[in-house]
This record gives structure tokens, C-alpha cells and sequence, in this order.
């Protein structure tokens, strides 16, 4: 059983804009986190809304594995996921239920990287050193604040094999 923590919390209220670091957000469903740039979208545009953007989570470990395999020092901010972790394994959490603080969230698919976070970095070599530790893209599924230093656990874990 393992047990995770939230290290940082990002926004960007404009795409392509500086992240910006914040030590609480209000997650909301269906929307994302309020004053990023996603919920805003939603907002204006509520037909047009895509769950995978509501939330992102990448784990502080995988900044640490850049350094040690790949000589790549990163920003967490740079990576442009809304949530760092520290402790969770995100990967395994892709089709579950977990939560962040009293928020729960689904996982729903790895957040691999992109040109555009190679462009906004100027770092191309970023892109196959993130492959399968990009992080997480998440659904809200409840409403409520979330804040560093909050716990993040699994919901109804499956057995160890």
C-alpha cells in the first residue's frame, strides 16, 4: 500500500502562458481546475468540454529520473501538469478512482509529452525522456479545494497479486 502527497499545484490562465504556482486551487467537475485555462474553455465553451483536461499530475519522481538518466534538469512548472506529486504511483492509476485530499478524481489516460511542451521548454530531448512518466490525466469527480500537503490514496486499491 502506498501512500502519496501533493507536492505543487500549477495553473496557466492562457495557453502557452507561464504556469503559475498556487497553494490551493477549487477543482470543480465537468470544468477543471478554476482560473486555469481549461476551465475557463469550459466556461465559454461548456459543449466543447474534454474530460482529459481538467486535471494533470506528474510524480516529483520523475524530475529526479531525468536528472539521473537523462542529465535533464526540469522545472515543475515546465512540464505543464497541474499537479506534482510525491509518493503515488500514477501510472498504476489510469482507469481508477482516487483521491486527492477529500477530492476524488478518475484517472484516465498517461499524459505523454508533446511538441508543444518541447516548444515551450525549448527542450527537445524532453519529449522521449518523458515517454511512459509524462503523468496522469485526470476527471473531477467531486467539487472542493485542493491544497499542498494533501493526501493522495487510492479508492478500493486491487489486491497485491
Amino acid at each position: 500500500m502506498w501512500k502519496g502527497e501533493l507536492e505543487a499545484i500549477y495553473i496557466s490562465s492562457k495557453k502557452g502562458d507561464e504556469m503559475q504556482a498556487l497553494q490551493q486551487v477549487r477543482a470543480v467537475p465537468g470544468k477543471g481546475l478554476m482560473g486555469d485555462r481549461y476551465y475557463q474553455r469550459a466556461e465559454l465553451q461548456p459543449n466543447d468540454h474534454s474530460p482529459e483536461n481538467e486535471v494533470t499530475l506528474i510524480e516529483v519522481e520523475t524530475y529526479d529520473a531525468l536528472q539521473r538518466d537523462y542529465s535533464l534538469s526540469l522545472d515543475p512548472g515546465t512540464s505543464r501538469r497541474n499537479l506534482v506529486t510525491h509518493g503515488a504511483p500514477l501510472n498504476h492509476l489510469v482507469g481508477r478512482d482516487f483521491k486527492v485530499g477529500e477530492i476524488k478524481l478518475f484517472g484516465l489516460e498517461l499524459c505523454e509529452p508533446c511538441t508543444h511542451l518541447a516548444k515551450l521548454s525549448g527542450r527537445r530531448e524532453i519529449l522521449p525522456a518523458l515517454v511512459h512518466r509524462g503523468g496522469l490525466r485526470a476527471q473531477i469527480l467531486t467539487e472542493g479545494i485542493i491544497q499542498i500537503g494533501d493526501e493522495i490514496r487510492e479508492i478500493n486499491p486491487s489486491p497485491p497479486d
